[in-house]
């Protein structure tokens, strides 16, 4: 017997503002960042996904974008402590989800993505979940989209 779980991404204020500060941080010392470190970008909020079970199978996402954008997410692949160590490019995961609704799209028309990439990336996350409890991932907002006007969840199959 399976089930479904549904599994919001849930913004993580905190650390994104620790992100941000790392910026702020380089530029008020006319620093420059760490070889292969990554820096947030303005368009970009950090989101969480906690577990609550561990073995799961992807089963679809479901983005909802209420205006015309893009939305690309990338997954962290390692536990990341930004109090402790930098995001490095080595921790992001390939590939990522890309989800958009053009300028002409009606309000009901589905949410367009590279189907392919998103499959794949919902299975690379059921896979991590396996070993985490949470994970997180970097929000880009382009093309008019906004935190304001999106929701996204991920859903799985739970064996039992």
């Amino acid at each position: 017997m399976s089930t479904e779980l549904e599994l919001p991404f849930r913004p993580d204020n905190q650390l994104t503002e620790v992100m941000r500060l790392r910026v702020q941080s380089l530029q008020q010392r006319g620093q420059k960042r760490q070889d292969g470190e990554r820096l947030l970008l303005p368009n970009e909020i950090v989101y969480r996904l906690d577990f609550s079970k561990q073995s799961l199978r992807f089963s679809q996402w479901s983005v909802c974008l209420a205006q015309a954008g893009r939305l690309t997410i990338t997954a962290i692949s390692q536990l990341w402590t930004p109090d402790l160590t930098n995001l490095m490019t080595r921790q992001l995961l390939e590939p990522v989800g890309t989800f958009w609704r053009a300028p002409g799209d009606a309000s009901d028309a589905p949410i367009q993505c590279y189907e392919a990439d998103a499959h794949e990336f919902g299975e690379r996350i059921a896979e991590l979940a396996k070993v985490r409890k949470v994970m997180y991932f970097l929000f880009a907002f382009a093309e008019g989209c906004s935190p304001e006007t999106v929701d996204c969840t991920i859903t799985f199959t739970v064996d039992s």
